[in-house]
């Protein structure tokens, strides 16, 4: 399935680790005087009150899986919304966010989504959603060159078999740094009828790309095109090409939000934003998207 090259080299997705976000305080507890007060005798017309589940203030849960039929197997940790195990009968949108070069499937972890999409839940900025984090290992290994595959054909899938996902493309988004950006524009252009949301975190992408990431742009109809958002740091080495990107991305008329901070290629960088992104990604779930 391989669009354009993402063995990204040193310079253009390895990663400094940087500061994490810290773990939301618990909600304050809230007190009360009791007055005792005889119950009323239930009538015919008596509608009884629901207890609101006390899991609906406490945090998510993150959990590791497998899917043992793919080749190698695949592994993805998998972020459920606080009340997941209690409400069976929801479904939720699901982000399927992918790490960068040298890193693993605990790397968005490490940068304090879990906490944040807690945060946003709880306050009531956002409806509960599923985020996985699919592992890239492999990258420097001949096995690396299929994660595409293996991510399009088992993990989405899977995924949507194993937990309650509303499984279409407007509940149904895509993201990436570094390396996993570069991903997250390959496989989100080839698969437009999966993905109705692209997040490029500082993508890594090759100016010797441009002219195949352009035909692939040209052919998606503007109906079938992502909403796509588009960040890089003001100190970001690749931010030359990352700049030609969206350059391509205009003269294409492809509608997308294009941000340019202070920062560089850093997982400080990334942690500095993880909430605006998240903020971003649920905003599409709450918008018409194209069918």
């Amino acid at each position: 399935m391989t669009i354009f090259s993402l063995l990204c080299g040193p310079s253009a997705c390895s990663t400094t680790k940087g500061n994490v976000p810290t773990q939301t305080p618990p909600l304050p507890t809230l007190t009360a005087t009791i007055t005792f007060t005889p119950s009323p005798v239930p009538t015919a017309t008596t509608t009884p009150t629901a207890t609101p589940l006390a899991c609906l203030s406490e945090p998510g849960t993150v959990k590791q899986d497998v899917i043992a039929t793919s080749n190698p197997p695949q592994e993805f940790l998998i972020y459920l919304p606080p009340c997941y195990e209690q409400s069976t009968d929801l479904r939720y949108p699901v982000l399927y966010l992918l790490h960068g070069q040298t890193y693993a499937d605990d790397q968005w972890i490490r940068l304090g989504v879990p906490q944040i999409a807690d945060q946003l839940i709880h306050s009531g900025e956002a409806s509960a959603f599923i985020v996985v984090f699919p592992d890239d290992r492999y990258w420097n290994l001949k096995a690396g060159a299929a994660f595409g595959n293996r991510f399009i054909l088992d993990v989405v899938p899977n995924v949507d078999i194993r937990y309650r996902t509303i499984a279409d493309r407007a509940h149904r988004s895509l993201g990436g740094l570094s390396r996993g950006g570069g991903w997250a524009i390959e496989l989100g252009f080839a698969n437009p009828e999966l993905f109705g949301s692209l997040g490029l975190h500082s993508p890594g992408v090759f100016n010797e790309d441009a002219p195949y990431i352009e035909k692939i742009i040209q052919n998606l109809p503007q109906e079938s095109r992502p909403r796509l958002w588009l960040d890089v740091g003001d100190a970001d080495s690749e931010l030359a090409s990352i700049t030609s990107f969206e350059q391509i991305l205009t003269r294409n008329d492809y509608i997308h939000s294009f941000h340019l901070y202070a920062g560089d290629h850093t997982e400080d960088y990334w942690g500095r934003h993880v909430q605006e992104y998240l903020l971003w990604y649920v905003q599409g779930w709450q918008e018409p998207i194209e069918q």
